[in-house]
């Protein structure tokens, strides 16, 4: 399991590497360029993808693995419908509840069996893939897009699943409230942007 969670950020970064060298504007690498960029420029989106790394870490071992690619399979499902064009209610309420749950949950330490973590996360993921579907460019060809997507969610997996593990590695006396800190901010964030603060 530890070479897995090791070997996570180091999968995400070499996804980076295609947009890194793509040439934009001609064919799937407009589409893939695109797809990457969608999830790294909506702060709502961003927060949820990292705190669903923070929930993961929270929770340990397998789930460390099992709920960011719950997250990811589901989103993927998501985008296929957005793209699709089949309507989904309420997409961005649900995703800014996404990002206030998530933080709550990692704020109040809520313990949770890794299927249930899964499914809480799945449930959003629908929504977050359905935003990145219906957003696809025309022009875009949608197995790149996805790839690109994907990618840059599976990075700011990492990247919270690394903080979080980072945090836990101060001690259960110094870890625990920087993490549940670190959770009530996301949770507040989620908060604002159901308010339409953001």
């Amino acid at each position: 399991m530890r070479r897995c969670v090791r070997i996570l950020p180091g999968l995400a970064l070499g996804l980076m590497a295609g947009p890194a060298l793509a040439h934009t504007g001609q064919g799937d690498a407009s589409g893939l360029a695109h797809g990457f960029l969608h999830p790294l420029t909506g702060l709502d989106h961003m927060l949820a993808m990292v705190a669903v790394g923070l929930v993961a870490a929270q929770v340990g071992g397998r789930a460390m693995v099992l709920v960011p690619l719950s997250f990811i399979g589901m989103m993927m499902v998501g985008g296929a419908l957005g793209a699709a064009g089949v309507a989904l209610p309420h997409v961005e309420t649900a995703i800014a509840l996404s990002v206030a749950v998530l933080g709550a949950a990692v704020a109040l330490r809520l313990t949770m069996p890794v299927a249930a973590a899964m499914a809480l996360v799945g449930v959003f993921a629908v929504f977050h893939g359905h935003a990145h579907g219906a957003e696809m460019p025309e022009a875009a060809s949608g197995l790149a897009y996805g790839a690109g997507f994907v990618g840059a969610t599976a990075l700011l997996h990492a990247a919270g699943l690394g903080l979080g593990l980072g945090i836990g590695r101060l001690g259960e006396g110094n870890g625990r409230p920087v993490l549940r800190v670190a959770g009530a901010a996301f949770a507040a964030a989620g908060l604002g942007l159901l308010a339409g603060a953001f």
